[in-house]
């Protein structure tokens, strides 16, 4: 069993192949969801957020080119790897798959412990790509709780959190790919500052995809909070297009950031859940 389940989605026509599947990858400690239909699984692929589809390419009503296409084309559902399932077997067919970004491509009939083999490492592959934030490459989940249990062993560091908040509403104005760019450039910015006042063991990380935690010398928490506070004030207008910038938008909508800094040698702190809270706490 799996620690913590993944979820399939299975888009398959062949009933038979389709209960097939689902009971053997339930067996192998999955969530499984299957639907029989190119358009069921595009629906069941945006409020499901499977971790993989296995995706047949024969389908009743649009196949599974145009399933992927679409999925491929959805911020919400670009990222989900896709193994393609098919009787064809031209390599023309194969590059097709390919090219609209499909992670695997296994032809029937098939051979089961194979594609459980197939899953299982396109899963894996993935689980290593959620280490960094998509948008700013920045380590995030499993490698910043690794720093910030070292720091709780070390009690020397200071740790400072940012917070980015109304990215959000700020998104549904203007779209991903500004939202994105705010993300980024919050990003670079904290990071020259970091740079600025030096240290080899200084760390720059996710808390949350709008949450970072910078780890740093005790000493130079007053500096940077000061620096980088100040600077992120002035920059968060500029975000906004010229036209919106004096718009009456209220300001509790608006881009706005909340910084906190902690010093472990000053507080006692016993776990990583006690530690994120009293970091995101402290942010004014």
């Amino acid at each position: 069993m799996l620690e913590k389940k993944s979820k399939i989605l299975i888009v398959e026509d062949d009933l038979d192949v389709a209960d097939m599947l689902n009971a053997y990858f339930r067996v192998q400690g999955y969530d499984v969801i299957t639907v029989n239909w190119g358009e069921d699984g595009i629906r069941a692929a945006v409020t499901a957020r499977p971790d993989l589809i296995i995706l047949d390419i024969r389908l009743p009503d649009i196949d599974g080119y145009e399933v992927a296409r679409r999925l491929r084309a959805d911020r919400k559902t670009s990222a989900i790897p896709i193994i393609f399932l098919t009787e064809k077997r031209d390599r023309s067919d194969r590059l097709q798959g390919l090219e609209l970004g499909a992670d695997d491509y296994i032809t029937k009939p098939f051979d089961v412990q194979e594609l459980r083999l197939r899953v299982r490492n396109s899963l894996r592959r993935t689980q290593q790509d959620t280490l960094t934030n998509p948008v700013t490459g920045l380590p995030e989940g499993e490698l910043v709780e690794e720093k910030l249990s070292q720091c709780l062993s070390g009690k020397k560091t200071g740790l400072m959190a940012v917070a980015l908040d109304n990215l959000d509403i700020f998104r549904d104005h203007y779209g991903f790919v500004a939202s994105d760019d705010v993300l980024r450039a919050v990003s670079l910015m904290l990071q020259n500052a970091i740079r600025e006042v030096g240290g080899e063991d200084n760390f720059l990380g996710h808390l949350s995809p709008t949450d970072f935690v910078l780890m740093l010398e005790s000493g130079s928490l007053a500096t940077i909070e000061e620096r980088v506070c100040s600077r992120l004030e002035q920059w968060l207008d500029y975000f906004y297009p010229f036209k919106d910038r004096e718009q009456t938008m209220p300001r509790h909508d608006r881009l706005a950031v909340r910084i906190g800094s902690l010093s472990l040698s000053e507080k006692k702190i016993d776990d990583i859940t006690m530690l994120k809270q009293a970091l995101l706490a402290n942010c004014k």
